[in-house]
Parts: structure tokens; C-alpha cells; sequence
């Protein structure tokens, strides 16, 4: 069955499945520096790199507010989610104001932009493999342990591992886009990140 592209438009969709179509990617694109990857694409490819980002961005990032609809199959349209281009903070919320909110039939243009980021981002490599290396603090080689910032010592480990070096799913651009509505779900240490009302 071929995959059937269908963009949010603010109605709150059930059968959602991207933020963006490819005509918005393409649009997005023309005054992107580096769109190669994007534009060498095929429209099937692109649907589908769409969508795939649309489901990461879903799934890493929780977005203030609540749903807009109870059958909406994506996380937008979202209701009470504080706009900061309109003055609207998570704070601004205990003295709460609908015009400082983005409206309940609205899918931001940063959460558009930053699908498409994504896309491209997808289209170049797998972001949800982990890269060869990820991981390694250190490695031994030829009797010396080699750490990340190049010197070596003696050891007789043969790896040692860090936590903290991770690739994000979410490249560092679409984050940024993203921070405005949200914030990244961290699969760290399950603390809970508390926004006093």
C-alpha cells in the first residue's frame, strides 16, 4: 500500500500523518544553503521523510498545553500552549490570557520548518541508528588508552563508556525551532521537570 501524505492544517485530523507536504518542503527549501539532499530526493521519498519526522518530533518533544481535539491523531493543534512571539510564557500562564496563546487551530510555523528539518536530516542518514563509536570514552590501543581528547595513558581497559555521548534524534536545529512550544523528553534519569503555577 503506498503511503498517503496528510498534512495537519489546524483542523485537529484523525487521520493526520505530517506537519508538512511536500510542496511546503519544497517551499521551505529554495532558500535553504543546504537543500542537495532535499531537492535530489523523489516526491515518494520526501512524503515519507516527512512523515518519519513528523512521528520523531511527536514522540521526542512535549509541547506545552494540551491537545486541541481528543481524537487528533498528532500532538497539534494544541490548546493553552503559551506563544512567546506574543508575549506567552510557561510563567504567563498563572495569570493566563488566550490572545498570549497559540490559537487551538493553529500548527506553528517553527513546528512546519522544523519537520522539514528533520526531513532533510533523515534523508542524509538514519538518525535513529546509533552511529559506530557512540558511546566510547575511551579505547585501548597498543598497550595506552586513548581518551576522547587525544591523550594517552597506560591502561589496561580495553573500552570504557560514557553515557553523555549521545546523538540526539532531533538535530540541534529542530530543537531549537521546537523550544519555543516545548521541550525535549529526556530518557535520562526520569526526573520530571516541574513548572510551578
Amino acid at each position: 500500500m503506498a503511503l498517503v501524505i496528510v498534512k495537519e492544517d489546524g483542523t485537529g485530523k484523525a487521520d493526520a500523518n505530517s506537519y508538512a507536504d511536500v510542496a511546503v518542503g519544497d517551499a521551505y527549501f529554495e532558500g535553504h544553503l543546504y537543500a542537495p539532499a532535499w531537492v535530489a530526493a523523489a516526491p515518494g521519498t520526501k512524503e515519507k521523510a516527512l512523515v518519519f519526522a513528523t512521528r520523531l518530533i511527536d514522540v521526542q518533544f512535549q509541547f506545552y498545553g494540551t491537545r486541541a481535539n481528543a481524537d487528533q491523531a498528532l500532538q497539534w493543534p494544541r490548546r493553552d500552549c503559551p506563544d512567546p512571539d506574543e508575549g506567552g510564557s510557561v510563567v504567563t500562564l498563572v495569570w493566563w490570557r488566550a490572545d498570549r496563546c497559540v490559537a487551538p487551530d493553529v500548527v506553528p510555523k517553527a513546528v512546519v520548518q522544523a519537520t522539514c528539518e528533520m526531513a532533510r536530516e533523515l534523508l542524509i542518514a538514519d538518525r535513529t541508528a546509533a552511529p559506530a563509536g557512540e558511546g566510547i570514552q575511551s579505547e585501548r590501543t597498543s598497550g595506552y588508552t586513548r581518551d576522547s581528547v587525544g591523550s594517552a595513558e597506560s591502561s589496561s581497559a580495553s573500552k570504557t563508556y560514557s553515557k553523555t555521548d549521545s546523538r540526539p534524534i532531533i538535530t540541534h536545529v529542530a530543537q531549537a525551532m521546537l523550544a519555543k512550544y516545548g521541550s525535549p523528553i529526556s530518557s535520562g534519569s526520569g526526573a520530571v521537570r516541574l513548572v510551578r503555577t
